[in-house]
């Protein structure tokens, strides 16, 4: 093969069929990968904006009816922690419109209530991390079976040749740590962006969690 034609596009045409498929298939992997990683960057930012403008309303001394109706209100348009405070609060009231006395009861119940919404946000913001996890634990290993095929089907070709070269062997062997490549392009982003995404949603939960908490004092301090 010339040396024109050892080019990226080159050595994939002249790629055997399972290397090909090998490649396409980290190449849809790295696509995937990327389209999760813009859309975690956008709902992340979000979330984290959103809990930043919440716990100013929420701290700023503001009536819990009037947020609480507020959230109901727009229901569409909060963010994860206020979600929280609406389902926490909507038991807080719904208890007290039946007329119970018992604070702990009352209070457990919006405790179970904020918690059981806490695990649905924190599901909703875990979306596609193991997908990430997956890319970019297993892609190199794909790769690299691309590329011990690849190396295979070389040295196979040697059989049919008299005196081996470097010059007749390096292009299938170039052909083969294509695989190669392409993992690492999949794999490094994905582990990357999941390790980043699990310190920021780490961060998030630890918000959440620790409004829940002051939020049950504050009702306690209602109750009583």
């Amino acid at each position: 093969m010339p040396a024109q034609d050892l080019s990226i596009i080159s050595l994939v045409i002249h790629a055997s069929l399972l290397a090909q498929a090998v490649m396409a298939l980290l190449l849809l992997l790295s696509l995937l990968s990327w389209t999760h990683i813009f859309r975690k960057i956008f709902s992340i930012r979000r979330a984290r904006v959103q809990t930043e403008r919440f716990e100013r309303d929420f701290w700023s001394g503001g009536d819990l009816q009037a947020l609480y109706q507020s959230a109901v209100n727009n229901r569409y348009h909060t963010g994860a922690l206020e979600r929280i405070f609406e389902s926490g609060m909507k038991e807080y009231l719904k208890a007290s419109e039946k007329g119970l006395t018992d604070a702990g009861a009352i209070l457990d119940g919006a405790r179970r209530a904020m918690r059981a919404s806490y695990q649905r946000e924190m599901d909703s913001l875990e979306t596609n991390l193991a997908f990430l996890a997956s890319v970019g634990s297993v892609s190199p290993y794909i790769g690299l079976f691309g590329t011990v095929w690849g190396i295979m089907n070389a040295f196979r070709g040697l059989s049919n040749v008299q005196q081996a070269t470097l010059a007749s062997v390096a292009p299938g062997i170039a052909e083969a740590l294509v695989a190669t490549a392409i993992g690492l392009f999949a794999a490094i982003p994905a582990v990357v962006a999941y390790n980043r995404f699990v310190h920021d949603v780490d961060r998030l939960s630890i918000r959440f969690e620790s409004f829940i908490e002051e939020f049950s004092n504050i009702l306690q301090r209602q109750i009583h």
